[in-house]
């Protein structure tokens, strides 16, 4: 996966770069939501560099521990699709440091659960956050290239793929491979999609209002960018029951799961926040028009009192939407 693999997020996760539909997570899925890097998540670097992965992990496994509520709620859900004790090895495709791995690997203590991703550095992470959880006999870790390494991945009763299907090119391709790991009755999970995530109110007091609009619009123009640069990519909508039945699945559910937490925020999810403005910022900020950059810098100097690090209607609202399907 190190050019084209499955890390998200976040965030998380949920790495940054989920679609623009998303602002999270999801664990190096990419919590960071779209709206934290669209398409510069772990792993996910068309042409770029590689980032210092022992720096940004910490980052990631915060952004995915803020959402884990939502993704155990998630999991717990799973679990009334598919028979816990039925479900024997699950694989955690775009793994990241492996928050969500270990939420399924406790949602289904019959499963080995793998995680997959193609960054060493997070996998490590994850094994060693799966041993702190006394998890260690039932986590394993994959590094894998995809979507060249799908076939080699073995079995499974659960696939879930966080926020990571959208950086690999052809997306149909790629589900068709996956349905054909899945053991007879086994459950397909695709973490796609939801909505973007919000940390501020309309009216901020800088500014032009609607600061966080206008943001998604350019964060979901570079996820297009994003999408047309992914190697071997295909013009595919967003209509992903369709595409599980078109891989020969039959949809069993969708939902939304919600990480709600209201102002006043904690330390942690404040420096989130702030480290995903800086992001947004440092990645995004010529396209923005000279108001909303002064906007910017205004909400990340730490000497202004109407910044992010002193205000009190700061908050922390996001959406993230499970589709799923089961092999016959």
């Amino acid at each position: 996966m190190s050019q084209q693999n499955t890390s998200p997020h976040g965030p998380g996760g949920h790495g940054d770069g989920h679609g623009p539909g998303h602002g999270g997570h999801g664990d190096g899925h990419t919590t960071g939501h779209h709206g934290e890097g669209a398409g510069e998540g772990h792993g996910h670097h068309h042409g770029g560099t590689q980032p210092d992965w022992n720096a940004i992990a910490p980052l990631l496994e915060r952004q995915a521990e803020i959402a884990s509520p939502a993704y155990a709620d998630a999991a717990a859900w799973l679990g009334t699709l598919a028979p816990a004790q039925g479900v024997r090895r699950i694989l955690d495709v775009g793994s990241g440091p492996g928050v969500v791995t270990t939420l399924l690997a406790e949602a289904f203590p019959a499963a080995e659960a793998v995680a997959v991703d193609g960054t060493p550095e997070l996998l490590a992470r994850a094994l060693a956050r799966a041993g702190a959880r006394g998890l260690g006999a039932r986590v394993s870790t994959v590094h894998a290239d995809l979507p060249g390494g799908i076939a080699g991945l073995g079995r499974a009763d659960l696939i879930w793929a966080g926020n990571s299907l959208h950086h690999i090119g052809d997306q149909r391709a790629a589900l068709v491979e996956f349905a054909g790991l899945l053991n007879p009755g086994g459950l397909m999970v695709l973490v796609e999609g939801g909505l973007p995530t919000r940390h501020l109110p309309w009216h901020i007091g800088i500014g032009r209002p609607g600061l966080q609009a206008r943001l998604d619009a350019v964060i979901a123009d570079r996820f297009g960018e994003m999408r047309a640069d992914t190697p071997g990519a295909k013009d595919e909508p967003d209509d992903w029951r369709a595409l599980l039945t078109a891989a020969g699945l039959t949809p069993a559910g969708t939902r939304t799961f919600l990480t709600d937490i209201p102002a006043p925020v904690s330390p942690v999810v404040r420096e989130l926040a702030l480290a995903h403005y800086e992001r947004l910022r440092d990645r995004f900020g010529a396209r923005l028009d000279a108001e909303d950059r002064a906007t910017l810098d205004r909400l990340l100097d730490p000497s202004d009192a109407l910044s992010l690090h002193h205000r009190t209607d700061l908050f922390h609202l996001a959406a993230d939407t499970v589709h799923t399907a089961r092999k016959g």
